[in-house]
């Protein structure tokens, strides 16, 4: 596969969304590491922006009861708190616009080898509910996507460290699409669905123990499976720092986790389509230097080292 710059995918929508004051969703990050990108010399016709899906499209991932409650604006109240935010027609936008996001990177990742989504992650969208600030599972449509369009083996290799739950249930019958989930086991969700590999990671798990856990995993599911393309979930909600993480994690160890899984699959000639997930931490600055770690570890693996200083 020929060697080029990664795919960008980005719409302003995804930190457009208003919130109570105080509200625990970081909701500024979005714009924020779009920001600090350009800072790093990234030019803004890299970017390509997604038009949002139509609603039907969910139709093979989310019950159609669930789908029109989201979208009509019907869903009951204690189902809204469940997912984590107040209902509004801008999160139905930003949710639809986030899903055509992720779909539009692992094309790019088909086209060019690496993508990145500056949003998705939503892998606690169960087929008939929201949860955890997942109102749609973005991960479980691309993958789905991807197979009508001819791909015959996927990875979704989830790094985030909340266990993927909605994806594991949405593709427990789907020998297709393989789900993959490294995480803290002492955390949300409190009741997991079964991934096909799951490693459930103590609290306050270190750098050495966190990369090996990485580096096996990966090299097992790719040496079984030989996937045709990997959806790779960076959440960055693994760093010491995290509010919701309860790992140990340092963010050079982000660095090399993502260096790891993008230069694995480079080697292999495997796409991969990744997206930021999940971190939590209020300092939004400090938590875009974290989400940036994935950016650099791509336009390293491409030999397009970022002008400005990421730091580590």
């Amino acid at each position: 596969m020929a060697l080029s710059a990664p795919g960008l995918v980005y719409h302003p929508c995804y930190s457009a969304l208003s919130l109570p004051e105080r509200h625990r969703y970081p909701i500024t990050k979005y714009q924020a590491l779009y920001q600090a990108l350009l800072a790093t010399g990234v030019q803004p016709e890299a970017f390509s922006t997604p038009e949002p899906i139509g609603a039907s499209e969910l139709s093979g991932i989310h019950d159609a009861d669930y789908i029109d409650s989201i979208c009509q604006g019907t869903i009951s109240p204690q189902a809204m708190r469940r997912i984590g935010f107040p209902w509004s027609q801008a999160l139905v936008d930003r949710s639809l616009v986030s899903l055509a996001g992720s779909r539009l990177c692992a094309e790019l990742a088909l086209n060019r080898g690496i993508a990145l989504h500056l949003s998705g992650g939503y892998h606690h969208a169960r087929k008939s509910e929201g949860a955890g600030f997942c109102v749609f599972n973005d991960l479980a449509f691309t993958a789905q996507s991807m197979l009508t369009k001819g791909l015959s083996k996927i990875l979704i290799f989830d790094l985030d460290v909340h266990q993927g739950d909605g994806t594991a249930g949405i593709f427990s019958a789907e020998p297709a699409i393989i789900t993959a989930s490294i995480h803290c086991e002492k955390n949300f969700p409190a009741r997991k669905i079964s991934s096909d590999w799951d490693i459930g990671l103590a609290k306050h798990c270190n750098d050495a123990e966190y990369l090996e856990a990485v580096n096996q995993s990966l090299e097992t599911l790719l040496n079984w499976h030989q996937p045709e393309l990997v959806i790779y979930d960076a959440g960055v909600d693994i760093h010491q720092q995290d509010e919701l993480g309860l790992l140990n994690i340092s963010t050079e160890a982000i660095y090399q986790r993502d260096l790891l899984v993008i230069s694995a699959c480079r080697n292999r000639h495997i796409p991969v389509a990744a997206v930021i997930g999940g971190g939590y931490q209020r300092d939004v600055a400090a938590l875009t230097q974290l989400h940036l770690q994935l950016f650099k570890a791509a336009f390293s693996v491409c030999n397009l080292p970022l002008r400005a200083e990421i730091k580590t």
